[in-house]
């Protein structure tokens, strides 16, 4: 793409169309508004191929990130999103309020606490980090030293775990 090769854009042109309008629709783009995205998608990546780095992403999570952000960008411009966002808005001062004042807040998160520290240790460790340290499952496996699929599947067992508890009391 650098070299602005017609050929190889075209193959992958061909490759991610279908799978990026599929992608879009099941976000609940519209077929006409998917492949317009999609479209969008594909010439971001002819005209900016330079901002690829083969070392951060594959190609495909690029895109699909691309197609996602694109998607988000679109659904904001309508006027429902308005909407939804000013009575979110309207509410949030007083949610966060409850959030933070209530006795029952705070007794749930300290069993949410005491449920994170029940969890076997390698578990308990993913999830603070990928949740209260807000990292990426990519940074969390260089960090730990393990694969990026056990990581994964430890973060996916605590969850379950974690969601299986929920509502029961400790």
């Amino acid at each position: 793409m650098r070299r602005r090769d017609k050929p190889s854009f075209i193959a992958i042109y061909d490759h991610f169309m279908p799978r990026l309008c599929l992608y879009l629709r099941g976000l609940g783009a519209p077929r006409a508004v998917a492949e317009e995205l999609a479209h969008e998608v594909l010439l971001r990546l002819w005209q900016r191929a330079d901002l690829y780095d083969p070392a951060c992403a594959g190609l495909g999570t690029w895109l699909f990130r691309i197609a996602r952000n694109l998607h988000i960008d679109q659904f904001r411009k309508e006027p429902r999103w308005l909407e939804l966002q000013r009575a979110v808005d309207a509410e949030a001062p007083a949610r966060q309020a409850d959030l933070h004042s209530t006795a029952e807040a705070y007794a749930e998160r300290v069993s949410l606490r005491q449920r994170i520290d029940a969890l076997p240790a390698v578990q308990g460790r993913l999830i603070r980090m990928a949740y209260f340290e807000a990292r990426s499952h990519r940074q969390i496996a260089a960090e730990v030293g393990l694969p990026l699929g056990t990581v994964k599947s430890h973060l996916r067992r605590a969850f379950l775990k974690l969601r299986g508890e929920v509502g029961s009391k400790p």
